[in-house]
């Protein structure tokens, strides 16, 4: 990257949705550069191996997915920076973005910055991530087969991924620290009346352990203090997502949950700027919806610059 260098389009963050957009960016010859952050590949990189993405009947590896997403808008032109993006001013023509290198212009721009899981923050957590700590049911469902597993959350995403679990799993726990659950009515209904699902109140998680892989939950009922090491084959968090949206609060319209407010072309309430992927979508979350959301951004991004063009 060349500082004070000017772009037709610089795509945020270098995930599926980031990376898709590039490529497809790239292949409408707009020569785009991705700043990817510090998180190569994003959250799919944390994924041991990825079963759900169309093409790889095997199964393929998050970060060896990340690598081939890039390698392939690299094939067509596009530029992919390793670079943290400090501040973005959308209140310029064109717009000014800047990094620890410096900073660079773009006439368009498209907001990939995903999506945290939130975490409990409980020693074991980190460690065992992708070796029986998960925050996807979806990606990580399948090797929950005729295992006694536990979810934490009394969400609607927690009960959502319970169910979905089932499908797997031998017996699911919900723990969660209330003795009511935050889920809606009718998927309460169908968690209470699964047979695989059991409830655990009043309880929050203070320590995952384990050796090679999670074999326990060291837990205490908030009422009573009462603590206990529980046994358990995964563990699976789902106590909220944090869109990844400092950059940009203030200048960017969100919605009430914090995600960014977008149309069915992927634009933000400011022309020439578009959002994709987990930044975006609070309800699915998944590599490919991200990555057809980056196309989507993409395409809109060059139909807004062949418009400044006319």
């Amino acid at each position: 990257m060349e500082p004070n260098s000017h772009h037709q389009l610089v795509i945020i963050g270098g995930g599926p949705a980031g990376l898709a957009a590039a490529l497809y960016g790239a292949r409408a010859d707009l020569k785009p550069i991705v700043f990817s952050g510090m998180l190569l590949y994003g959250q799919a990189s944390q994924t041991d191996v990825i079963e759900n993405y169309p093409g790889f009947p095997e199964g393929i590896q998050g970060i060896e997915l990340g690598k081939l997403f890039e390698q392939q808008a690299a094939r067509f032109g596009a530029l992919i920076e390793y670079e943290q993006v400090l501040s973005l001013d959308f209140q310029v023509r064109p717009f000014v973005i800047n990094t620890y290198s410096g900073s660079v212009s773009a006439d368009a721009v498209i907001l990939a910055m995903g999506a945290d899981p939130n975490k409990l923050q409980v020693p074991g957590e980190v460690e065992f991530t992708g070796r029986g700590v998960s925050y996807c049911g979806t990606c990580d469902g399948f090797f929950t087969r005729n295992k006694d597993i536990h979810v934490i959350g009394g969400g609607d995403t927690a009960l959502e991924e319970a169910l979905f679990l089932t499908r797997f799993a031998r017996s699911v726990t919900v723990v969660h620290r209330r003795d009511a659950l935050r889920a809606g009515a009718i998927l309460e209904k169908r968690a209470r009346s699964n047979p695989k699902i059991s409830f655990l109140w009043n309880t929050v998680v203070d320590e995952i352990r384990g050796d090679e892989k999670v074999q326990s939950l060291l837990v205490h009922n908030v009422k009573t203090n009462e603590k206990s090491d529980i046994p358990t084959q995964a563990v699976f968090i789902f106590v909220g997502h944090s869109p990844n949206v400092s950059l940009i609060e203030g200048q960017i319209a969100l919605d009430k949950h914090g995600y960014v407010k977008i149309d069915d072309k992927m634009a933000t309430n400011i022309p020439g700027v578009f959002a994709a992927g987990e930044i975006a979508d609070p309800h699915y979350r998944q590599v490919i919806t991200s990555a057809g959301m980056g196309a989507a951004a993409a395409i809109s991004a060059t139909q807004y610059l062949e418009s400044l063009e006319s």
